[in-house]
């Protein structure tokens, strides 16, 4: 059985560059569209692989807590609580809210994103997997960026011809 994904579920990042001709990433998530830097990419990408590891070792901790101390819902809480306090709080802007959960009555990781009225819960994998597009959507805008310029100079292509070549390509690439 497949999972039905509704069109609002779909983050979409793709390579531009923006009004002043530099390297960037387009982000389109239901109403949402926007373009952020290249750098903000790597580091959503960074986060949600954080996330991911975040909330499978979250799971980890309370099933020890559980099992193993057999300690109570409200103590192990108390204690997961602590735990994420003394993790590094995450630099640099990102793209969007992400946050690790570990569902305490489900026994399950997930990590949540948001980015305005748009939110989302994936499954630890699904993040890394999304990860994964950000990265490849800022290493493409940087390449894209050097290729433009290129095609630019070589002279035999104008703005128009070269908008419109990779427009076909990424026509291809869906």
């Amino acid at each position: 059985m497949t999972e039905q994904i509704d069109a609002q579920d779909i983050v979409y990042v793709s390579s531009t560059f923006d009004d002043d001709g530099k390297a960037a990433v387009l982000l389109k998530w239901g109403s949402i569209e926007t373009i952020l830097t290249p750098e903000a990419a790597i580091t959503t990408a960074r986060d949600l692989m954080n996330a991911a590891s975040a909330a499978e070792s979250d799971i980890a901790l309370i099933r020890t807590m559980r099992e193993v101390l057999q300690l109570d819902t409200q103590t192990t809480a108390r204690l997961l609580q602590d735990v994420r306090s003394r993790r590094p709080a995450p630099k640099g802007k990102t793209a969007m809210r992400i946050e690790a959960v570990a569902g305490m009555k489900t026994g399950r990781p997930y990590v949540h994103i948001g980015r305005g009225s748009m939110k989302r819960e994936l499954d630890p994998d699904a993040a890394r997997e999304m990860a994964t597009h950000w990265i490849s959507a800022a290493v493409a805008a940087q390449i894209d960026l050097r290729l433009r310029y290129a095609l630019g100079e070589w002279d035999r292509l104008d703005v128009v011809e070269i908008d419109e070549l990779f427009g076909l390509i990424r026509s291809v690439g869906r």
